[in-house]
């Protein structure tokens, strides 16, 4: 049974549930399908890794406080983080990956380090 490529569309046979004729399109056809979520989702992790390597670079290896407008100056993006996490008492810490932080009164970030 001869059937067409969904990429290239050139005829060719095989397995009744085969849809591409080659690896080659095969691929072609899936990064093209998905290219825009990828493109999305990489510019989405780009700012994450970027918010966590400015976390990172304030971190003194315990609990430490900086201004906000520290974080802001070297391009933190506030609207980005991987997760929250809420204590029993409301407290609710920002994560980007295994670095958080807490906005504190008078405009004062506690960056803390989640461990593993």
């Amino acid at each position: 049974m001869k059937k067409q490529c969904l990429e290239c569309e050139e005829e060719f046979s095989g397995r009744s549930d085969k849809r591409f004729c080659s690896d080659a399109c095969r691929n072609s056809y899936n990064n093209k399908l998905n290219s825009d979520a990828t493109n999305n989702m990489r510019n989405v992790n780009n700012i994450l890794r970027k918010n966590r390597r400015i976390l990172e670079s304030k971190f003194s290896g315990e609990k430490n406080k900086v201004l906000r407008d520290t974080l802001v100056k070297e391009g933190f993006d506030f609207n980005y983080y991987t997760n929250i996490y809420t204590t029993q008492k409301g407290t609710t810490y920002f994560y980007c990956y295994e670095m958080g932080y807490l906005p504190l009164e008078n405009n004062y970030i506690l960056i803390v380090k989640k461990e593993f």
